[in-house]
């Protein structure tokens, strides 16, 4: 199973990247969200990432929102692939509602060394780590960089909700934590705690957003293995990643953000195991790339198109070459798009240029249109991983010998072509991208051009002939 730890394309407009997900607005006035492979705990995102952990959060969230909407609506609209989801484009509210049942995690740590106040819901002394509460608690933290603890007072008082809407929420959360709650006791199952997020849909109601009951947003525990021992619980969740981490943390040193090969397997492993007792089905790997998964599934609904081409100018006044190019990439199906910018003049843009096509999903090519002093297609060539053809806008033939040269030669490993004329540079961007149904469309062209010629040929002998 592949690993998803970034998603990229040029041809949606990406919202939000956040530690897990990563949000795009799509055409038809949806977003798309992509749950990656990438892992966070206590605020960091570590440098591995756990393999089908992306397409389990995005299945199991599928499974409880299309059990919970009688409770409330939420953002699904619509699967595309395992590890991504089209879903209304809500506006967000910057706060997480953790439903707590049981005495664990944090508020176990925090329980231990004498707080019974959390997030303004006060809890009886007494408890012993892995106890029930007598009712759910609800602990609000805002949605932040770094998430803090906060009451429903303050949420109200700083602007994040009004009071009406935060009693919505709450009383939503709660509903939702004990429908899963009761569902998962009968396979044997503890939703031990959980966060929502909520939004409003474009007509103004009150919807869930984000994930559902998953292993990222809640603890789980067996059953009979909390009966047996309430303060060690076998778990089914992240919190196994997080023990790790606090069990190898120094005493007043950094958290490792790299995880051994044998804790990234166990993580795997129950993550696939979660999904497969909340749903009931087994997560079957889909044996290939799961970024090329995701771009297949995208092209196969017109939500984008199979590749790109991006046409770079060094200023405005060469939009008429960039325009030509435009259009006969367009003619094969490509998705183009013209871009400005100037190596020389602000060339400090161009590493924050270059991150908006790096990695793409889909395969792509730079066209570079700058004469003269060409430093465009060098210091594009020099930051991006896809081919970059140079295309220099000539005037005439005197400008052509002049200036030829700041093109065609290039420094060591900075691999940037030099195409002249539109079509050419168009064709070359096109043959860079390798795709099989253009290469079939280039054979049958070719061989159409070689037809052509074979029937000139005899025409214009048969002329000749004519003639003696």
């Amino acid at each position: 199973m592949s690993d998803i730890k970034i998603v990229s394309t040029p041809q949606l407009e990406k919202v939000h990247s956040g530690k897990v997900r990563e949000s795009f607005r799509l055409t038809d006035g949806r977003r798309l969200i992509v749950a990656t492979d990438r892992i966070s705990c206590f605020d960091h995102v570590l440098n591995d990432t756990v393999p089908g952990k992306g397409a389990v959060l995005t299945g199991i969230s599928n499974y409880w929102f299309e059990r919970t909407r009688a409770i409330i609506a939420n953002h699904l609209a619509e699967a595309i692939c395992p590890n991504a989801v089209a879903v209304t484009d809500a506006k967000p509210i910057r706060v997480e509602m953790i439903v707590r049942g049981y005495l664990a995690g944090s508020a176990r740590r925090a329980y231990e060394k004498g707080v019974r106040v959390f997030s303004g819901a006060t809890v009886p002394d007494g408890l012993s780590a892995g106890d029930r509460f007598p009712e759910p608690i609800v602990t609000p933290t805002t949605k932040e960089e770094s998430d803090r603890e906060i009451t429903p007072d303050g949420i109200v008082a700083e602007g994040l909700a009004s009071r009406e809407t935060y009693d919505r929420m709450a009383q939503a959360a709660v509903a939702l934590y004990r429908f899963a709650a009761k569902e998962l006791e009968t396979r044997g199952l503890i939703l031990v705690d959980t966060k929502f997020e909520f939004g409003f849909a474009p007509d103004g109601s009150l919807i869930l957003i984000d994930e559902a009951m998953t292993p990222d947003s809640s603890r789980f525990w067996y059953a009979d293995s909390w009966k047996a021992d309430k303060a060690n619980p076998k778990q089914l969740d992240k919190e196994y990643v997080r023990q790790w981490l606090l069990d190898n943390t120094p005493e007043g040193g950094k958290m490792p953000l790299d995880l051994p090969p044998e804790v990234v397997a166990e993580a795997s492993r129950r993550y696939l195991r979660i999904y497969a007792e909340i749903t009931g089905k087994e997560l079957v790997p889909a044996g290939r790339d799961g970024a090329v998964e995701l771009r297949d599934a995208l092209v196969a609904r017109g939500l984008i198109r199979d590749s790109w081409v991006a046409v770079v100018m060094g200023s405005k006044s060469d939009k008429s070459l960039a325009d030509r190019i435009v259009s006969i990439l367009k003619q094969y199906g490509v998705y183009a798009e013209e871009r400005v910018l100037s190596a020389h003049k602000n060339g400090e843009r161009m590493a924050e240029f270059a991150s908006e096509y790096v990695l793409s999903m889909e395969p792509g090519a730079v066209v570079a249109i700058a004469g003269r002093s060409n430093g465009l297609g060098g210091a594009l060539a020099a930051n991006l991983d896809v081919p970059v053809i140079s295309c220099p806008p000539f005037a005439d033939t005197s400008d052509y010998l002049a200036n030829v040269g700041s093109s065609l030669m290039m420094p060591s490993k900075v691999p940037a072509m030099t195409v002249i004329g539109a079509e050419n540079a168009a064709a070359a961007a096109l043959r860079c991208l390798n795709l099989s149904r253009l290469r079939a469309r280039f054979a049958s062209e070719i061989a159409q051009m070689k037809a052509d010629l074979e029937r000139e040929d005899k025409e214009v002998r048969g002329e000749r002939r004519s003639e003696r």
